[in-house]
């Protein structure tokens, strides 16, 4: 069973957006911490942001301002919204889950991992 989806990567001109969307099929939703991480190539994984459980709210510095991440309890979906977006944004975007959670940042803390999407933002 495929307990997170990502969907909505694509390729965009710099300062386009898109939204990314992470079906979540974990229970209970509510209680999970939900984050969104990236990996370009060749470069490790990076944390994006992240809606914690607790309704905490945390977003990379390198984010901020222009990705929002929200979710929806009743579709069991997170979202992340990305405006602005620039070139160095182009990576392989991963939902990421961890029952409760701790440490947002702590990438090796999350216990289950979607498949990933593309996106990628051309000059």
């Amino acid at each position: 069973q495929v307990q997170l989806a990502e969907s909505g990567g694509g390729s965009v001109q710099a300062g386009a957006s898109l939204r990314l969307s992470c079906l979540v099929s974990l229970d209970p939703f509510s209680g999970h911490s939900i984050a969104w991480i990236r990996q370009a190539q060749g470069k490790e994984r990076q944390f994006v942001a992240a809606s914690w459980w607790s309704g905490g709210i945390f977003y990379a510095d390198s984010v901020k301002g222009r990705f929002t991440i929200s979710r929806d309890d009743y579709k069991n979906t997170v979202y992340l919204q990305m405006n602005s977006l620039k070139p160095e944004d182009s990576a392989v975007y991963y939902c990421a889950a961890v029952l409760g959670g701790f440490h947002h940042s702590d990438l090796d803390a999350y216990d289950y991992w979607g498949q990933g999407t593309q996106v990628t933002v051309s000059s």
